[in-house]
C-alpha cells in the first residue's frame, strides 16, 4: 500500500481515515477537498483539478481522500489500493451533521482555506441518497479492477480493525 486512494460518502470519515494511515505509513496525504474549493466556496476547473491529481500521481507514494467522480477512473488506474468506506445513510448523515457542530464558522483542515463549514440541503440530499445513486456504479468499477488491492469497509467498527492491523505489522 503506497498509492491509496479512499471513497465512499460525505461524513463517512474519509479524511479522517487518511490522516491516520498517512501517519502510520508514512505517506503524504492529499484531501481534494483542500484542492478543489477556493475561498468563498468556489470550485476549480475541471482542468485543474485534473493536473493538480496528475502531478500527485508522480509521487512514489501517496493518499488521496475525496471521490470526484469526474476523475475517480484516473485515481483507480493509479493507485494499488483502494478503500471504500461504504457505510450506512444514517452513519454517514450523523458524519456530517457532527462536523458541523465542530468546525462551526471554522474551516476544517481538511477543506480549501475560506471555506467554513456548512451543512446545506443540497449536500444533505447527496449523502442521502450516495448508497442508492453512487454506491452501485462504484462497486461495478471495482468489481472490474483485477490488479487492485480493494478494501470494503462497512462500518466504523470494520475500520477501526483495519486500521489496528496496520499498527501491528
Amino acid at each position: 500500500m503506497r498509492k491509496i486512494m479512499i471513497i465512499g460518502s460525505g461524513g463517512a470519515g474519509k479524511s479522517t481515515l487518511a490522516k491516520e494511515l498517512g501517519a502510520l505509513l508514512h505517506i503524504p496525504v492529499h484531501h481534494l477537498d483542500a484542492y478543489y474549493w477556493q475561498p468563498g466556496w468556489n470550485p476549480i476547473s475541471r482542468e485543474d483539478n485534473i493536473r493538480i491529481q496528475q502531478t500527485i500521481f508522480k509521487s512514489e507514494s501517496w493518499i488521496i481522500d475525496g471521490n470526484y467522480g469526474s476523475t475517480m477512473d484516473d485515481r483507480m488506474k493509479a493507485c494499488d489500493t483502494i478503500i471504500f468506506l461504504n457505510y450506512s445513510t444514517i452513519r454517514c448523515l450523523y458524519g456530517i451533521t457532527r462536523r458541523r457542530i465542530q468546525y462551526r464558522g471554522k474551516t476544517r483542515p481538511d477543506m480549501g482555506e475560506g471555506c467554513p463549514e456548512k451543512l446545506d440541503l443540497q449536500f444533505i440530499h447527496w449523502v442521502a441518497n450516495y448508497k442508492r445513486k453512487n454506491t452501485p456504479a462504484i462497486k461495478t468499477k471495482l468489481g472490474l479492477l483485477k490488479d487492485k488491492n480493494i478494501i470494503e469497509l462497512k462500518s466504523p467498527k470494520q475500520t477501526r480493525r483495519f486500521v489496528k492491523n496496520i499498527r501491528l505489522k
